[in-house]
């Protein structure tokens, strides 16, 4: 009996408290270095002082479900080697692993789960976030944080995490940002600019995200040598432009998307481009998507192999061949290289038939493949009842992926030509001479 009671006592008697990290913190002096004895300390932890705390991969700092983890409101800290966990859920407060309030810190080759958000940074510049793994609290996607997100802050270096089962990585307001060598998968977004402008991103490896990278309302972007694969679902797509103008996309491997490139009225500024080179764009559903007829982007030297389609124009869009297309590697090309030069003897060229059909009315899409369409698009391709729509017309097509990637070396040649001492812009195809109105393009894609 004696035994009974004293087990429901040790069962019901509340667990003995972690000691304070907030005590640790204020005994150590401004430019100092805390090294806490290995194990589990309680936060939440608020530091105001430029201080370097290493954990050396042996202390826990617990929230309690309360809050962030740490708030830095400091310049020049730096945090390392520590697990970080068990902050709130609040999102109006933001709960985080850490809160940044300050410049010049540094957060490192921490490991940071089971907390709302991972790294949130606030009007805050020339920070690094590098080395840390990042995860968000088992709930649905659309409710969990956002593994790192940048608000109005600046000259921030965002390299070398890896993040798994986070809502998204989001840059808001924010400009001269590097963010490279990062690995995201099973969230929404990998990374999604919104109003943010001249940022790098470069070597990421996003995987079995909803989308890979998207840029709204974002100018000077440059994408680079990423990996961005099985974006799939019903708005899978690898990378997406809305709205955004000045973009640089080289050197990238989409695969597996439901989508590989969507642009929609993109670039939005006048006489501005965008620059897709160089890219491989493979075994996705749709190659590239233009949500409208719409003008202004460059495609160099891409790769476009096993795509189910390798262009679709949306939106009551009749053509892509406003834009320029040149030296791009297309597998379904149906031609020959008599003279051997890697240069097809006579253009690509894309007509719509009956997959019209399921361009102009997306809920036909589902019906996409399918026994009946395919044979109306077949009879259509042997004897046409209507006029076809050509999207793509590719003047000089590649023979091979490598002929198509040895063009973007010279790349310079081919967006500018040298009259009388000055440089001046490669003339687009002749339909992109025509006389054309944007935006009544955009109003009739619109149903307006």
């Amino acid at each position: 009996m004696l035994l009974f009671i004293l087990t429901s006592l040790q069962l019901h008697a509340e667990p003995t408290p972690y000691p304070s990290f907030q005590d640790l913190v204020d005994r150590t002096e401004a430019g100092g270095t805390l090294v806490p004895p290995p194990g589990t300390y309680a936060g939440p932890v608020r530091i105001s002082d430029p201080i370097t705390i290493d954990g050396r991969g042996s202390v826990t700092i617990d929230a309690g479900g309360k809050g962030s983890v740490i708030t830095l409101e400091t310049d020049g800290a730096t945090l390392k080697n520590l697990r970080l966990t068990n902050s709130g859920e609040s999102h109006n407060t933001i709960d985080a692993g850490v809160q940044v309030r300050g410049n010049f810190n540094v957060i490192k080759d921490n490991l940071i789960d089971n907390t709302l958000f991972g790294v949130d940074l606030q009007q805050s510049k020339n920070n690094i976030v590098r080395g840390n793994r990042i995860s968000s609290k088992p709930l649905e996607l659309g409710v969990r944080g956002d593994a790192i997100r940048l608000w109005y802050s600046f000259d921030n270096k965002i390299t070398d995490n890896v993040i798994r089962n986070s809502r998204d990585t989001v840059v808001w307001y924010s400009r001269d940002n590097l963010i490279a060598r990062n690995d995201a998968r099973g969230g929404r977004y990998s990374l999604h600019f919104m109003y943010a402008q001249y940022n790098e991103v470069v070597d990421n490896h996003y995987e079995d995200n909803s989308v890979g990278i998207f840029i709204m309302y974002s100018d000077g972007v440059h994408i680079k040598n990423n990996y961005i694969a099985h974006a799939t679902g019903a708005t899978g797509m690898g990378i997406g432009f809305k709205e955004t103008s000045d973009v640089v996309v080289t050197g990238n491997r989409v695969l597996y998307c439901a989508t590989g490139l969507y642009l929609d009225v993109s670039p939005f500024q006048p006489d501005s481009i965008n620059r897709i080179e160089d890219n491989l764009i493979a075994y996705s559903g749709v190659g590239v998507m233009f949500l409208n007829d719409w003008t202004g982007n460059h495609l160099v030297g891409n790769s476009f192999k096993g795509n189910i389609t390798q262009v679709a124009v949306s939106g009551g869009g009749k053509t892509a061949n406003r834009n320029l297309w040149r030296a791009n590697y297309w597998d379904d090309y149906e031609g020959f290289d008599i003279d051997r030069d890697q240069v097809g003897d006579k253009p690509y060229e894309l007509f719509s038939y009956a997959d019209r059909i399921w361009m102009d009315v997306p809920a036909a899409r589902f019906f996409k493949g399918s026994p009946v369409l395919e044979v109306i698009d077949f009879l259509e391709r042997l004897a046409p009842f209507t006029q076809p729509n050509m999207l793509v017309r590719d003047e000089q097509p590649r023979m091979s992926t490598a002929a198509a990637a040895r063009t973007t070396e010279t790349r310079a040649a081919v967006s500018t030509i040298e009259v009388d001492g000055s440089e001046k812009s490669a003339s687009p195809p002749a339909e992109a001479e025509q006389a054309f109105d944007a935006y009544k393009a955009l109003r009739e894609s619109l149903g307006r």
